[in-house]
């Protein structure tokens, strides 16, 4: 302060014609409040200046104080008469509340933005279970009251424990303390506390023989020399701390070194004084009250400082000393400030300007918020509306080296920035970590949920403690610590590991799978057949086996079979809007067809015997040829009708299928109007029992007319094929859906293939002999 002060004076552009002075008072708690109020209140004494400058001169702040408690009382004080009070220590979140400290600064962070820091430096390691041990003050119960409330919404973390130091040496207290960090699963501590209460802890720590902690170090204690003792150092080891940002002060060692007792004979003798004997092991005549040690040398003031190994002249590392030059500068710009308004430009009422002869300190406070300069070491110091300063800190490591010796190095930074928010950086290969393989521990109360699972909480327990669940079938979680696992998209379905969505297997009747192979073997198999049926009736047209009952109708009930084992393949492959719309109305008009011609044939067998009998000639003039091809027609026509208003009013479409099984999609054809299939089924099965009945009828009819019983047998295949159909057809999924209609469609094909035209390819190709008038008429016998 001293320095800052002195060069100040000696700058001919900061506060030219101004001339500083300061006193120095005891930082004891009753002693600085009564120094407060006799600033306050202009009771100090009085001072003779050079140039005739007599008198009191104005008080303008207050450099101050280093404890948060004793700073809480003072500026309480000194607030009332808006006096400045600038910190260079006092760190407690509570003294940036601007209603109850008006006029309070500091140059040191406050504990809010310390514990931010910490909590970067937890999560940067993933650090989520921690503990918290604070000292019984202001400065640790607002720090622990952050911890609460930042911990987890800024970290993610949480507390495994938090307990508080006592101030004095209580064995019994930190011995349950210690027991408590030892059982806990934990690893990493946190301590806000002092120097000498982390002494009397470590006492416990090393009685109970509790390693394998990594500890977290406060301001409080970060620099604590008497804690970087080759002792305790197997324990502390490591440990990672938070500092007050280091500065340079050009010139202060050279200051130092001009120090001599002559020299402050009127502010400063009695500590100068003390210091001198204390580091030359001298004494002044008189000797002092308390010196005990005989034979001491007098000293003479002359001694050469800069001889003696002292931290005194060390100003290597300068912290909180650097606080205090910032706060000193930062009083003097805010009066620079001041002194240069011009009349009629100030910021005050009718633009007025303050007056150094007559300021009121509520104007010079005005100018304190406002100050913005840069240091000489290039740190730039401002205050922001609780009179805080730009907040930045070096984060310490404690380094044991090989040769049992300690050093204290930084290894990086956490600033807040206007652009950036809060910016951690560290050099993690020049940490030091006392642990095996020399990697950073783990200390979670719960492994990570990797991909797949969520995270379930323990009932009772922290937040930080949870159970990972798999997710369920058809939701997956990419991220690890998922809460909750998320529903795949309706075409998607969880992989094995439930980390990402698949597409859902696709099911239908494939030609490429065995199931679609075979029924399109059998398909073709029975067109081929037809054909050659086909070919076999033409060849042999003239023949009178192929002439009775009406040769042409046999070759369009062959036409029309073939048409029946082709639409089967419209049933097979991935469904499309155009083969859904015509695979059950080519199957329902090949079957009707198909049914027409036999239905008709039957009914020529009855008129044919009819007119056989006496009298009954005329009933053959209703079954001619063209009256057959217009019944057929006729018939047909219907079910084409049938399927027209059918696809017009709610036609078959493809449709994607998850109900039968979750991991699949089934392509189907929805039939659209389940009316309209029943209809079209209905007409094919009234059709297919009129023939059943009036071919039944016609069984036992002579052996000239012998067909009726091939149509009769015929039939009872096709109608026990569509019956057993129906039940096997609702029951059925999927793709065999598909497949039993197919079957049903071939079995009964094949059929009426087989029982209509077997017997007779079997006497036209085999039994030649009997392909003859003769023989179709009964009246011949053939060997």
């Amino acid at each position: 302060m001293a320095f800052a002060i002195d060069e100040i004076n000696s700058n001919s552009i900061l506060l030219p014609n101004v001339t500083l002075g300061y006193s120095v008072y005891d930082n004891c708690l009753q002693i600085g409040i009564g120094a407060a109020l006799t600033l306050v209140s202009g009771q100090e004494k009085q001072v003779t200046l050079e140039e005739n400058c007599v008198g009191t001169p104005p008080v303008l702040g207050i450099v101050g104080d280093a404890s948060s408690t004793s700073t809480i009382a003072i500026s309480k004080v000194v607030g009332l008469y808006r006096v400045p009070l600038v910190s260079y220590f006092a760190t407690c979140s509570c003294l940036s509340d601007r209603q109850k400290f008006p006029s309070f600064f500091r140059t040191i962070p406050s504990d809010a933005f310390q514990v931010n820091a910490m909590i970067q430096i937890l999560k940067h390691f993933g650090w989520t279970w921690a503990g918290l041990l604070f000292s019984d003050d202001d400065y640790g119960f607002h720090a622990a009251r952050s911890f609460h409330s930042d911990l987890g919404p800024a970290g993610g973390g949480c507390l495994a424990y938090t307990e508080i130091l006592p101030w004095g040496d209580d064995p019994a207290e930190l011995r349950r303390i210690v027991d408590v960090m030892r059982k806990s699963t934990a690893r990493v501590v946190i301590v806000f506390a002092h120097e000498r209460i982390m002494l009397n802890l470590m006492k416990q720590v090393v009685r109970q023989n509790v390693t394998g902690l990594q500890w977290m170090a406060s301001e409080g204690w970060t620099s604590g020399t008497s804690l970087q003792t080759p002792h305790l150092m197997p324990y502390l080891g490591g440990t990672l701390g938070i500092a007050i940002r280091r500065g340079e002060i050009p010139g202060l060692r050279d200051f130092l070194l001009q120090i001599r007792p002559e020299l402050h004979h009127n502010t400063g003798k009695g500590m100068v004084n003390q210091f001198w004997e204390h580091t030359f092991q001298c004494r002044f005549a008189p000797p002092p009250a308390g010196w005990v040690e005989a034979g001491g040398e007098l000293c003479t003031g002359q001694e050469v400082i800069e001889n003696v190994d002292t931290d005194f002249l060390d100003v290597s590392d300068l912290r909180p000393e650097y606080n205090v030059y910032k706060a000193v500068y930062s009083l003097a710009y805010a009066l620079d400030d001041m002194l240069q308004c011009q009349p009629g430009r100030g910021p005050f009422s009718n633009n007025t300007c303050a007056h150094l002869q007559r300021l009121e300190l509520w104007q010079y406070v005005h100018y304190l918020e406002k100050v913005n300069f840069t240091t000489p070491f290039g740190d730039r110091v401002s205050f922001d509306e609780n009179g805080d300063a730009l907040p930045i800190y070096d984060i310490m490591n404690w380094v044991w080296l090989p040769d049992g010796r300690t050093k204290v190095q930084r290894v990086g930074e956490v600033k807040r920035s206007a652009f950036k928010g809060e910016e951690l950086t560290l050099d993690e290969d020049k940490i030091f970590w006392n642990f095996e393989y020399t990697q950073p521990p783990r200390s979670v109360c719960s492994e990570s949920c990797l991909p797949g699972t969520r995270m379930a909480r323990r009932k009772g327990e922290p937040e930080c403690c949870f159970d990972c669940v798999p997710c369920s079938e058809g939701k997956i979680s990419n991220t690890t610590d998922s809460m909750e696992c998320t529903t795949c998209p309706e075409d998607f379905w969880s992989s094995p590991r439930h980390d990402h969505c698949v597409p859902k297997k696709t099911e239908f009747l494939s030609y490429h799978e065995p199931l679609g192979i075979c029924l399109t073997t059998t398909s073709l198999l029975g067109t081929c057949i037809c054909v050659v049926v086909l070919g076999i009736f033409i060849h042999h047209r003239n023949t009178p086996i192929v002439r009775a009952n009406n040769s042409e109708l046999s070759f369009l009930l062959l036409v029309s079979l073939k048409l029946c084992f082709l639409c089967s393949l419209l049933f097979i492959g991935r469904p499309k809007l155009w083969t859904c719309q015509l695979r059950h109305a080519a199957f329902g008009i090949s079957f009707v067809l198909c049914v027409s011609c036999i239905l008709v044939k039957t009914m020529v067998v009855l008129a044919v015997f009819r007119a056989s009998k006496p009298g009954g000639e005329s009933s053959l003039k209703w079954f001619g040829a063209v009256q057959q091809r217009g019944t057929v027609l006729v018939l047909t026509s219907v079910q084409a009708a049938i399927c027209t208003a059918w696809l017009v009013s709610a036609s078959p479409v493809p449709h994607k299928n998850t109900q039968y099984h979750s991991d699949k999609i089934v392509y189907e054809c929805a039939v659209g109007s389940t009316v309209g299939f029943a209809v079209l089924l209905g007409y094919i099965g009234l059709l297919a029992v009129l023939s059943c009945l009036l071919a039944f009828l016609a069984r036992n009819l002579p052996d000239s007319f012998n067909e009726a019983k091939l149509i009769t047998f015929s039939m009872l295949i096709f109608c026990a094929v569509w019956v057993a159909f129906v039940p096997a057809y609702i029951n059925s999924p999927g793709k065999y859906a598909d497949a039993v209609e197919v079957f049903a469609i071939l079995a009964s094909s094949f059929g009426l293939l087989v029982a209509l035209f077997g017997p007779k390819c079997y006497i036209i190709l085999v039994r030649p002999e009997r392909n003859t008038k003769k023989a179709i008429m009964g009246r011949g016998t053939t060997k």
